[in-house]
């Protein structure tokens, strides 16, 4: 699915890891500004390896990638990670300072802004996530649910356009899944551009505007939720499941019990159209 006026653009990605197989095999892709994208695939599939060619971290045995149209090369790939920055499924592989604020400060220190910018964003970023009263706090010592806060705090103090998430619901109970999805959709409410890796069906469904699945280092499908999802063919071939709201919505239908709005994409959406029985 290409959209217009795409801010990052992937073309014709080629990588592999040694000798071994390729773990992209010609990726292309336009991620518009405000879109929010789900990347679903097994494990191995590719997403993590495509995560990091749009932050610079790796390079392209071949291909290209552009941002705002300009090709990224050594010389202009800092332009790219002050424009795209990732969130790593594991927070304690991103957090290197002894204190919060000081690891929150650490990317705006590195843009070598003044020193009242940097504090500023620091601020913002603690109080954004929650985290104000945990600025003196060794990090290390923090829940995981609080140091997945503190990882994007990081990101969210460097003001991004484009946020990366690999996997960022892993290994979090359901209270921190639940405020990490609002802090989400508090940062795409704000403008910013969301492309997350996620194995939660149910979660990618609910939540993207938009679907890419990932299967041996190609893309297999990419576009609505609902649609493919409805592709048993892409779920069988990546090894996915549906969406349990599809499923339980099909089933109602298929006995006769509308729900009123086709296809709900939330809970409260399939209980709302239910009628009211007895």
């Amino acid at each position: 699915m290409i959209k217009m006026n795409p801010i990052l653009q992937a073309r014709d990605l080629r990588y592999s890891y040694g000798e071994k197989r390729m773990a992209l095999n010609g990726v292309s892709m336009d991620i518009a500004q405000g879109e929010k994208i789900a990347v679903l695939g097994s494990n191995g599939a590719g997403k993590s390896t495509f995560f990091l060619h749009l932050n610079g971290v790796l390079s392209p045995d071949s291909g290209e990638i552009r941002f705002r149209d300009t090709a990224i090369t050594r010389k202009t790939v800092n332009e790219l990670r002050r424009h795209v920055s990732i969130v790593f499924q594991n927070a304690d592989d991103q957090i290197i300072a002894s204190t919060v604020r000081e690891e929150v400060s650490f990317g705006p220190v590195n843009l070598k802004l003044p020193r009242d910018e940097v504090a500023a964003r620091v601020e913002e970023a603690l109080d954004y996530m929650n985290l104000s009263a945990f600025r003196d706090r060794p990090p290390h010592y923090l829940s995981g649910g609080e140091k997945k806060r503190v990882s994007i705090a990081d990101v969210i103090a460097m003001r991004p356009e484009l946020i990366l998430f690999d996997e960022p619901t892993a290994s979090l109970d359901p209270l921190n899944a639940e405020l990490l999805e609002q802090v989400l959709d508090r940062l795409s409410a704000g403008g910013k551009t969301i492309l997350l890796s996620t194995h939660d069906v149910d979660f990618a469904y609910r939540w993207a505007e938009r679907l890419v699945v990932f299967h041996d280092g190609r893309i297999i499908a990419d576009g609505d939720p609902l649609r493919v999802f409805q592709d048993r063919a892409v779920i069988r071939q990546a090894s996915l499941k549906r969406p349990m709201l599809l499923d339980i919505y099909e089933g109602l239908a298929a006995k006769g019990l509308s729900t009123g709005a086709a296809y709900p994409r939330s809970v409260q959406a399939l209980l709302g159209g239910l009628p009211n029985i007895g």
